[in-house]
Parts: C-alpha cells; sequence; structure tokens
C-alpha cells in the first residue's frame, strides 16, 4: 500500500503538470507585458509629447520675458533670423510665438521683416490705472479684518522685495511688487475679480521694471508705501489702507501725464 501510494501521489503531483507545465510557465507569460508597461511609462510618448510644443514656447518665453525685463526694449525689431539662433530653433516656432506674442499686444508683425516691440503708450498706462484702482481700493477694504495668514504673506513678500531693491534686482522686484497686491486682491476669494487683475499682470510687470529704471528713487517710495498698506491692515484701518493704495497705484498716472514727482 505504501508503495503503491508513492507514485500515484507523489511523483504526478511533484512533477506533472501543475508544477512543471503551466504553472511554472504562467508567471513567466505575465512578467513580459509588465516590463514593457514600465519601461514606456518613463521614455515613450509622454516624454515627447511634453518635448513638441517647446519650441515655440521656448521662443515665447523668451522674447516675452525679454520684453517685460526691457532687455528688448520698445522699438525694437525683432526679426526671425536672429530669434531663431539665439534660442536655437527653426523659423517656424519662432512665427508661432511671435503671432501669440502680436495677439497679446507686446509687439507688432511686419511680413518679411519681423516684430516690433511695442512702446508702453500714456493711454495704456491711464487704462491700467484706472482698472487697478477700481480693483485693489475695492480689495484692500475687504481685506479688514486682515487674517494674520495675510498680513504674514505680505510681510514676507515685503521682505523679499527689499532684498531684491538692495541687490539691483530691479526685475525680480517687480515681480514680487505685483505679488503684494495680487495677494491683497485673492484674498478677498472673489474668483470672478481675481481672474480680471491677473489679465493686467504683465502690462504691470512690464510698467514696473520701467519705471525702476527710468526713476531709481521710486523703489525706495514704493517699499514705504507696501510698508503703509501692512501698517494699516495690521491696524484694521479700512480707510487708511485705501488712501495708501490710491496714492501708491495712482503715482502711475503722474507718470502717464508726465508730472511725475
Amino acid at each position: 500500500m505504501s508503495a503503491a501510494a508513492t507514485p500515484t501521489a507523489v511523483t504526478p503531483t511533484a512533477t506533472g503538470p501543475t508544477a512543471t507545465g503551466p504553472t511554472a510557465t504562467g508567471p513567466t507569460a505575465p512578467t513580459v507585458p509588465t516590463a514593457p508597461t514600465a519601461a514606456a511609462a518613463p521614455t515613450g510618448p509622454t516624454l515627447t509629447a511634453t518635448k513638441r510644443p517647446p519650441a515655440a514656447e521656448r521662443v515665447y518665453a523668451h522674447v516675452k520675458q525679454a520684453v517685460l525685463e526691457r532687455r528688448y526694449e520698445g522699438g525694437t525689431l525683432l526679426t526671425e533670423g536672429e530669434l531663431a539662433e539665439a534660442v536655437g530653433v527653426s523659423r517656424t516656432p519662432v512665427r508661432e510665438a511671435l503671432l501669440k506674442l502680436e495677439v497679446e499686444g507686446l509687439l507688432r508683425l511686419y511680413p518679411k521683416k519681423g516684430a516690433m516691440v511695442l512702446p508702453v503708450s500714456a493711454q495704456e498706462i491711464a487704462d491700467v490705472v484706472e482698472t487697478r484702482l477700481l480693483v485693489e481700493t475695492h480689495a484692500v477694504r475687504k481685506a479688514v479684518p486682515a487674517p494674520a495668514g495675510l498680513i504674514g504673506r505680505l510681510a514676507e513678500l515685503l521682505a523679499r522685495q527689499r532684498e531684491q531693491a538692495a541687490s539691483g534686482d530691479l526685475a525680480g522686484a517687480a515681480v514680487t511688487d505685483r505679488c503684494f497686491h495680487a495677494e491683497i486682491v485673492r484674498s478677498g476669494r472673489n474668483e470672478i475679480l481675481s481672474r480680471l487683475y491677473d489679465q493686467l499682470r504683465d502690462r504691470q510687470l512690464r510698467m514696473g521694471v520701467a519705471v525702476m529704471h527710468s526713476h531709481p528713487d521710486r523703489i525706495a517710495k514704493t517699499l514705504a508705501e507696501h510698508e503703509e498698506i501692512l501698517d494699516a491692515l495690521r491696524r484694521g484701518d479700512a480707510e487708511a489702507a485705501v488712501a495708501v493704495v490710491t496714492r501708491h497705484v495712482g503715482w502711475f498716472q503722474n507718470l502717464a501725464r508726465g508730472d511725475v514727482r
């Protein structure tokens, strides 16, 4: 009985189809599709898809940044060839980027010549200031009483702007200046108003950098007025905050009229 049990129960079960056959090959088969799946994730279409638009995007970012920071000043004529060489791309993505920037009002295209950087006009300054005053006076009044989080963020931004001004980083100081005001607008939690304000971003940055270059003493006044706005919010004095914002933003109207002080 013992000898008969050995061949019947042990031998077929250990060596037979169960262990060596389908079961051994079974796990191996799923491993094959798994390998390509893991490899496909980092390599394949995902990275190529993100890399394909960049040619036009790189040109767009290069030109826009240079215009906002006044490395390409108003009146500068940009040619497709020069930009293609500067960014290291062909002319096709350059045309695509320039068309986009023309729609945004930063350039004007001239067929077979290139694109001219549009200077900031007095009318544009006046329009931006009027819109800013409408949005920002409402936002700063609504921000009172100011939560501790808002006060803390504004204090951080003011400290960063001081450092940037001290190191001569005027472009960075202009960005932080804009962030300071945007933080107050966003604190009102009005998405429509925030989106409207965000549409002014590029014009604000361009005007801010231009002002800091042409009126270097203005940065000190800007920092002092930001401090006043912050102090008024800390005290919970809405009217004082509105008065400082009106004076601070309204200064650009004097600039547009040629009456700066």
